[in-house]
């Protein structure tokens, strides 16, 4: 038995939690020290049981809440490996725009224009905005990009009596355009997200591979009288973001 297993069955001893959770925690720790690191493969399963001293189901069921918890990613024929960490994170509490959270980041952030065009009312604009089928939208599709790699599909709806004339919306932020040209100060938001796998469109032009999920963000952002100004759907890399949230509890 090698000394790393004998530590291990030693801490079994004085811990009285289930050994798939001892074996998370160690696990863990083990890639939070490098042991094993970003996007490397761990050794197969009967060889890491075997340096853990634990069995095979056991390890089984660890790495199950691992790939859960997205710490590791199972590729079947391949192996298992180290998720690579997100290096955008934001509180899902936090309203901060793509262009702030890449800068949050240490990185440069950037635009890739795709087109906009001027789109008239759908049934779902109206129930949004509270508008008639009369009203007409701009609709902006843009890439961010974070020190030129794409990282975020976005698609902007802003209702034309809000948006700002001669003005260019090409580059940067749409929060800061709205408030420095249209004099529109987005304060607050209602927010969905939700998983996605490969998308045919919008995966290739942010280069993700088949096994790179997105996380889709819906929003519709109001300014301080509460008045809707702009619905947003953002196609986040999920390798490269992640969201989280405070939550309390109610007595």
């Amino acid at each position: 038995m090698s000394e790393e297993s004998l530590v291990l069955r030693m801490s079994i001893k004085t811990d009285h939690r289930h050994l798939y959770l001892q074996v998370i925690d160690r696990l863990k720790k083990d890639i939070q020290e490098g042991v094993y690191k970003e996007k490397e493969k761990l050794p197969s399963e009967a060889d890491l049981a075997k340096k853990l001293g634990v069995s095979r189901s056991t390890l089984r069921e660890a790495l199950r809440i691992l790939e859960d918890e997205n710490v590791i990613v199972r590729r079947h024929g391949v192996g298992t490996f180290v998720n690579s960490k997100p290096p955008f994170t934001s509180g899902i509490e936090q309203l901060n725009s793509v262009t702030k959270m890449i800068e949050k980041a240490g990185m440069k952030p950037g635009t890739i224009f795709l087109g906009s065009s001027s789109k008239t009312a759908t049934e779902d604009d109206i129930k949004r905005f509270s508008c008639s089928f009369d009203d007409e939208f701009i609709l902006i599709e843009r890439v961010r990009t974070a020190d030129g790699d794409p990282v975020v599909y976005c698609l902007d709806k802003i209702p034309k009596k809000v948006f700002p004339e001669n003005i260019s919306y090409k580059d940067g932020s749409i929060f800061h355009m709205l408030e420095s040209d249209g004099g529109k100060r987005i304060t607050h938001a209602v927010s969905d997200i939700e998983p996605l796998g490969y998308h045919e469109k919008i995966s290739p032009i942010l280069k993700c591979d088949s096994n790179t999920a997105l996380l889709v963000l819906k929003q519709l952002h109001y300014n301080e009288v509460d008045e809707p100004i702009l619905y947003s759907v953002n196609y986040f890399r999920a390798d490269k973001f992640k969201f989280h949230v405070l939550r309390k509890r109610v007595y």
